[in-house]
């Protein structure tokens, strides 16, 4: 029955009343009755993820003979035009739904089906567009594939990038040296080359990581059906829709090697977000020492000069902060959040299922996009434009009353450190102090007390 109003349709449940012109069906309106919780909506890059399974399917069901070409064929073309993007609108399900992510799964099959529907085809939501297929081993599936291609297409590449732009810029520096830190405490000297290529490793080490969590990812427990036993589905159905899935992916998937295990447990997501999480507290670490670093300009370390973006106060003209690398920080600090609550999906669920599957998608692919935009930021607003202040760097160097360290094995420690004292004390040069202080020619001295020397660990 359909009015201008609206419009009734059945499920196994009775009557709905849905909105005129939309084209999901029964089980999705019940599901934006039912999940008030939260207005976010599923990420589209998850939605897209569950279309190209129900188009792989399709193609799977057409060639083993269990879907009629005029069907399979109208799936098709509808996933096809799914895909690019002009009926977001269509996919309203809340993140905070049903725990198997029925209510995701049923819309895209739904709206799969009416648009056969008016091209005059008629096409079941269930018994067509989720032949061979359960939500309980789509919406896993789904989670592994589109993180694997999201991870793959758009944060790896980011990294690489952010890396890259910091190795340029400690090449441009690579002569500059200044005072190492530890503890916020003056150590020994260290080449800003070093200091930089310690945070391009930290980086690249990260993508390694989730490139190495690549074997477990790409493994889904499609053709396990509601619990992993495969019920109602054909034994070459998952080995075929793969086959269609890397296809259209480009990256090479396979079937999981326990599809209970693939369906019950998450530990691969949780492993997927461990990494990012790492990623995101190296950005983190990496955007506190820019700002330590560009501090001042007058009162604070004033290292380094970080692109002036916007004005950095509403009530003081000459202020200009580090605003990129703090939006970075919040953004890592964002990600350890969805770190967490991942981890909590992860244990979520008893025996067969997994009941948190939505937020774990949700949490992934949105931390990705946090540390993919993260990392174009640091490099491309930050990284690209930085200025290190050569001058700067030395003069504090020049007074460091660590440089006394080099003089250990000449004096003894305890020697040394009286030195360093009275350097403190007088405002003055571990050199001149030395000189007056010890037996040691200014020749040993220079050579001992060269910052250079003892950047590149006595070996210069």
């Amino acid at each position: 029955m359909t009015s201008e109003h609206g419009r009734i349709e059945y499920d196994s449940m009775g009557p709905v009343e849905l909105p005129a012109g939309v084209l999901y069906g029964p089980q999705t309106q019940r599901a934006v009755n039912n999940f008030t919780i939260h207005p976010q909506p599923m990420p589209w890059e998850f939605i897209v993820t569950v279309i190209l399974i129900k188009q792989a399917a399709a193609e799977a069901n057409m060639e083993l003979g269990l879907l009629d070409q005029e069907r399979g064929k109208q799936i098709v073309i509808s996933c096809e035009q799914l895909t690019k993007g002009e009926l977001r609108d269509q996919f309203p399900v809340s993140v905070y739904q049903t725990g198997s992510g029925t209510s995701t799964n049923m819309n895209v099959n739904e709206v799969i089906s009416s648009m056969a529907k008016a091209k005059g085809v008629k096409v079941s939501p269930n018994d067509h567009v989720n032949l061979g297929q359960s939500s309980n081993d789509v919406i896993p599936a789904a989670v592994h594939i589109a993180t694997a291609i999201e991870v793959r297409k758009a944060l790896i590449p980011a990294t690489q990038k952010l890396a890259d732009s910091i190795r340029s810029k400690a090449a441009e520096y690579s002569e500059v040296i200044k005072t190492g830190r530890t503890h916020l405490m003056d150590a020994l000297p260290i080449r800003v080359q070093a200091e930089f290529e310690a945070w391009a490793l930290q980086i690249e080490e990260s993508s390694a990581r989730l490139q190495d969590s690549f074997d477990r990812l790409t493994r889904l427990p499609l053709g396990g059906t509601a619990i992993g036993s495969g019920v109602n589905c054909h034994p070459d159905f998952a080995a075929t829709a793969i086959t269609y899935i890397n296809e259209a992916t480009g990256i090479r998937f396979a079937k999981a090697r326990s599809l209970y295990k693939g369906i019950s447990s998450m530990d691969t997501a949780l492993e997927v977000s461990s990494h990012l999480k790492t990623l995101a507290m190296s950005l983190m670490k990496i955007a506190n020492d820019l700002r330590w670093m560009n501090s001042g300009p007058l009162s604070g370390i004033g290292e380094i000069v970080l692109p002036a973006l916007q004005p950095g106060s509403s009530i003081m003209p000459a202020k200009v902060n580090p605003v990129i690398p703090e939006a970075v920080a919040m953004a890592a600090a964002q990600v350890a959040g969805y770190d967490l609550a991942v981890t909590f999906a992860t244990q979520s669920g008893n025996f067969q299922l997994n009941t948190m599957l939505p937020l774990i998608a949700a949490n992934l692919l949105a931390s990705i996009e946090l540390l993919t935009n993260s990392c174009y930021s640091l490099a491309e607003k930050v990284f690209d434009g930085l200025v290190v202040k050569n001058d700067r760097c030395l003069a504090a160097l020049e007074k460091n009353p660590i440089l006394v360290t080099a003089l250990n094995p000449e004096i003894g420690y305890l020697r040394a450190a009286e030195l360093a004292k009275i350097a403190v004390a007088e405002n003055r040069t571990i050199l001149d102090v030395a000189l007056e202080h010890t037996d040691l020619s200014r020749e040993k001295l220079e050579n001992l007390l060269d910052p250079k020397k003892m950047a590149d660990g006595g070996n210069s």
